[in-house]
């Protein structure tokens, strides 16, 4: 067979000889070796055998610089960023001289890492920096947060919701430290993060950062940047970190200040909050005034005596005048009584009562409790059913977010609750309403119970507090009604509960069988171990003085009665050292003189009440006892307790009988001077308390008003017994 044309062409093609043209070069073989090579250069900086560190500066055992460190911060490789995070932590800790001097750069490099895709790094950066700032002095720390907590809110937004989780972890370390940074401008819309953070907590929450203005009373449009459904575990997070938030903006708005309930170690030394008792005086200016009455002075350096007019009284010629120290006056006479007037509200305190009006920074609380208010309310039907489960203990995180949810709702309730009577709140009290209808169901919040089932305590004090929450969220709604229904058209306390459209009789009569259980000691379940201590916290006793206002104020006359009675009997079994006594003087003592206030317009009585009497006289006869056994300990409390009955003789307190002021001083000559049996006469805590402090003035006034009203005999001898040569300087002086 003939061969192909194709084989012909490829035999001939290896034999022929390639013609050159014009202008083209020789060509390379087919079969030439290419023996041309480039170099490069490789620049290893950490790796350079050559370089000799020891001259420069401290370094870690692996041998590596604060600049080494830094650079390592932004290798490609995440182990690598960890072992950066870890060594500037061993550096700083072996040399803790250049944390100043090497800020800047450091936190330059580690804010760039909170929202690094991976999660060990974060983890890290999250131990490190909560190590560094605490160790940072504030003044200079304050000129970094503005960049820390642009980088945190901008993690807040970023696409992968691992990575917004950690962000809300910065940011809570960044509430520890610079809580007045994180919260400016959060509600009033000025230049602050404050704001943003906000927005970035509801974006998360699927609550919707794009919402209306306050103003606009359309429905609110949520537009998220969650698109996954958020595990119980990170809920939990997010809302605890904004519980967090909340309480540090709502404590001082735009100034930081302490939580209105103090911690156990210092409680006994913080008066208690009462804001929830403004609302019942005719202007804000009113109720500071009587707000200053039992405040603790004891800064100031003297008390100033003048004459007083007593209306006539020939019994009491001269009685101590404190009003200088309520801030109305620095010193009164005869003649200047004539014209005396009381301090009238100011002109923005009569726009605000007479308009009735929304602040624009409450505006944005109600708006922003509306757009809370889906979430706090399906997250406590999803988690309720089996935290309060009767057959099997609540899971930690479950019961953890039933108390967030609801501590987020008592604290923007509660910055709310004297503006419900606006006509523009009437979808925020049915809001308030729903929530409460959903934890009436169980309340109380007794949780499980079995006869094989070992007693917990946390979950125990953590059902307590739920059901001191409940009731202070249920007596918002009682305030409510009870401002919007004047006192002078209601002829029966009875008539006020009945009046209560979003409250009912039954959710009432609960609420104060609890209160008067919680009082009394008993236990809030019947399960068996169950029993709370005979005493409540501090920090309870003051949770629930605004549900104890309430009652008193809108309830009928048996709520009233037994109410009342608990408090007193309370107040009259609690140890004197208790941290809690302070409070329940101070609260009683309010109870006492708000008669005597011209300002006043609640509905809540003494005189109405002639069966308390009795037990009110025997409160007030043991706070000498009281005073006593404290000695120079707890001196706000003692100080309290002087000005609440030098208020009550000023005033002409119907409680201050003769029989009475008779029985206090008798108690009070041991206070100055002790006849003991064996041992002769022994001075008593007085000759304990600091020369230099106003309370032995103060003391000096209370002796001299009872010896002007009426004392037991013996008691002027006692007193000067007791009393050291300036002292007695003094009483000579207000006596003369």
């Amino acid at each position: 067979m003939p061969k192909s044309s194709k084989h012909k062409k490829e035999r001939a093609a290896d034999f022929s000889k390639a013609k050159l043209k014009l202008g083209k070069g020789k060509q390379t073989p087919t079969n030439a070796v290419d023996t041309s090579f480039k170099a490069r250069s490789i620049a290893l900086p950490s790796q350079n055998i050559a370089a000799a560190k020891d001259g420069l500066g401290p370094t870690t055992k692996r041998k590596l610089t604060l600049d080494d460190l830094i650079i390592h911060l932004k290798h490609y490789n995440s182990g690598i960023r960890k072992d950066a995070l870890l060594g500037l932590r061993e550096l700083f800790e072996d040399h803790p001289e250049i944390i100043s001097l090497s800020l800047t750069p450091v936190l330059n490099g580690c804010i760039r890492l909170i929202a690094d895709e991976d999660a060990s790094v974060r983890k890290g950066l999250l131990s490190f920096l909560n190590w560094l700032l605490h160790r940072i002095p504030r003044d200079d720390l304050i000129p970094h947060a503005h960049l820390l907590l642009l980088f945190t809110t901008s993690a807040q937004t970023h696409i992968f919701p691992e990575i917004r989780i950690d962000a809300i972890r910065f940011l809570d370390l960044c509430l520890e430290v610079i809580p007045e940074v994180v919260i400016e401008g959060w509600e009033v819309g000025f230049n602050g993060h404050g704001r943003r953070v906000m927005e970035g907590y509801l974006g998360i929450l699927n609550a919707g950062t794009a919402y209306n203005e306050p103003g606009d009373r359309s429905s609110i449009q949520a537009t998220s940047t969650a698109s996954v459904i958020l595990s119980p575990a990170s809920k939990l997070v997010i809302l605890k970190s904004l519980l967090c938030f909340l309480s540090t903006a709502l404590s001082g708005r735009s100034i930081l200040q302490s939580d209105p309930v103090p911690s156990i170690g210092s409680s006994a030394q913080v008066p208690t909050p009462a804001p929830f008792m403004s609302s019942s005086f005719t202007s804000s200016t009113a109720f500071a005034s009587f707000d200053a009455l039992l405040q603790p002075k004891a800064s100031k350096e003297a008390y100033q005596w003048t004459e007083c007019l007593d209306n006539g009284n020939t019994e009491c010629p001269l009685i101590a005048n404190n009003f200088a120290h309520d801030g109305i006056l620095d010193s009164w006479s005869i003649d200047d009584l004539t014209t005396v007037e009381l301090p009238s509200p100011s002109t923005s305190d009569q726009v605000a009562e007479s308009s009735r009006g929304v602040r624009p920074e409450t505006a944005y609380l109600v708006h922003l409790l509306r757009t809370l208010h889906p979430i706090l309310a399906s997250t406590f039907l999803d988690h309720a059913p089996t935290v309060f489960s009767p057959n099997s203990a609540p899971a930690e995180i479950d019961l953890q977010t039933i108390c967030t949810i609801a501590r987020i709702a008592q604290r923007l309730y509660g910055s709310v609750q004297l503006n419900f009577h606006s006509a523009a709140n009437d979808l925020l009290i049915e809001n308030l309403t729903t929530l409460i209808n959903h934890m009436t169901v169980y309340f109380p919040f007794n949780g499980y119970w079995s006869v094989t089932t070992k007693r917990d305590t946390k979950v125990e004090q953590a059902l307590q507090d739920l059901n001191f929450v409940f009731c202070e969220l249920t007596s918002y709604l009682m305030n409510t009604v009870s401002h919007q229904t004047p006192a002078k058209h209601l002829k029966k306390r009875r008539a006020v509960a009945s009046s209560i459209p979003y409250v009912s009789l039954a959710q009432i009569d609960r609420v104060s069988r609890y209160i008067v259980k919680a009082l009394k000691g008993e236990g809030i379940r019947q399960g068996p171990g169950s029993a709370l201590p005979r005493f409540i916290s501090t920090a309870a006793y003051v949770s629930i003085l605004p549900t104890v206002w309430a009652l008193l104020n809108s309830s009928d006359e048996e709520h009233v009665n037994e109410i009342l009675h608990a408090t007193i009997e309370h107040a009259i079994y609690t140890s004197s050292t208790s941290a809690v006594k302070m409070h329940i003087i101070e609260f009683l003592g309010r109870l006492v003189l708000l008669e005597t206030v011209p300002e006043y317009c609640g509905q809540f009585r003494l005189s109405s009440l002639p069966q308390l009497h009795k037990a009110l006289e025997d409160w007030l006869i043991q706070l000498p006892k009281t005073i006593w056994e404290l000695g120079s300990q707890n001196m706000n409390c003692t100080e309290i307790i002087l000005h609440l009955l030098l208020r009550l003789i000023q005033r002409n307190s119907p409680l201050i009988s003769h029989r009475i002021s008779v029985s206090i001083s008798a108690r009070l000559m041991p206070y100055f001077i002790i006849v003991h049996h064996t041992h002769g006469k022994v001075s008593g805590p007085f000759s304990k308390l600091p020369q230099a402090s106003a309370i032995r003035r103060l003391v000096m006034d209370l002796a001299y008003s009872f010896s002007t009203v009426s004392c037991c005999e013996g008691f002027e001898e006692a007193v000067m017994e007791g009393c050291s040569k300036s002292d007695r300087e003094y009483w000579l002086s207000i006596s003369s």
